[in-house]
This record gives structure tokens, sequence and C-alpha cells, in this order.
């Protein structure tokens, strides 16, 4: 039978050197997304991924925050984030690849996604209505996720996780 790993045993960087570590090329937009429990869960897992940083737009809740922190472990000490109630406006100054996170009419296909060699901002929107409409005409590119099933409507934090797993993995190859 194969053992679980001691947390001792996992390499893992304490947040000191967290902080230190070479990041991705990679930076987090939530736009208003209204959930603490998803904002939480995507700081671990841009932890994980030792992404740039998150940019909390709008109505999406900040640390301190009791349900960010439940379900964020920690991670909001040692991920970079900001905050602005202006998410257009810092979209146009931010010089970077945007890359919507939605399912649209021409969006590419995350299997056959060639991610650029540039910096890039990932955005995601809200749980319900997804990203703006304003906020997808700031951007260079449309992703989506293959679905399958009946709802064609991924978790937002589930979203995070799988995008960016792919850039990880094709960034490696």
């Amino acid at each position: 039978m194969d053992r679980k790993l001691r947390t001792h045993e996992m390499g893992r960087l304490s947040p000191e050197e967290f902080v230190q570590a070479e990041k991705s090329s990679i930076r987090l937009m939530l736009d208003n997304v209204r959930s603490a429990h998803n904002v939480g869960s995507i700081f671990r897992t841009a932890d994980a991924f030792r992404c740039r940083e998150i940019v909390l737009a709008g109505h999406t809740p900040v640390p301190p925050h009791p349900d960010l922190e439940k379900t964020a472990l920690g991670a909001t000490e040692c991920v970079s984030w900001r905050h602005t109630e202006a998410p257009l406006e810092w979209l146009k100054k931010y010089e970077a690849v945007k890359i919507g996170v939605e399912i649209t009419e021409h969006a590419h296909n995350l299997e056959a996604f060639v991610w650029p060699k540039e910096e890039c901002v990932l955005i995601f929107g809200h749980e319900v209505t997804g990203v703006s409409n304003e906020t997808l005409g700031l951007c260079d590119q449309v992703i989506a996720i293959p679905q399958f099933g009946t709802k064609h409507s991924l978790n937002v934090s589930v979203t995070a996780g799988i995008v960016l797993w792919d850039h990880l993995i094709k960034k490696r190859a």
C-alpha cells in the first residue's frame, strides 16, 4: 500500500520562502466574484501555482474576511493581492495579455489553446453572470473549458484550478 506523505516530507515552502520564490507569469482578476468561499479557494489555488498576484475587483470580498480565510487556509498571507473598484480602468492600463475565461461564441477551446509567452491576466467573473460584456470587450482572447454534461457551468474556483493546471502543463512541455 502506498503511504501518504507527512507534512514535513512534502517540501512545502514557508510563507517567507513563498514570498521570495519566483512566480508564474499569471495574474488572476476576480471580477465581482461574490462568494468569499470561492475567493478563498482561489487564493489556495494561486498559492499552489505560484501566481504573481490576484486582483480582487468590484464587489469581490477581500481579506480579512472570515469565510474567505476559512477556505484560504493562510494563503492570503503569502499570495500578493490588491483590490480595485474600477476593474475596467485597471485592465485598460495593465500591459499584459488579457484572457477572459468564459463560454463565448469565439472562445478558444482550452485543450487546443496555446498560451502566450508574455505575462497574462486571467479574468474570472461572477458565479451567475460570468465575465461582464464590458470586461470581455477588453480581452485579447477568451478561453473556455470543454464540458460534456447538461450544465456547461463549473464553479469558478474549480475553473481557476483547471485553467492554471493547463497553463503549468503546457509551459513545461
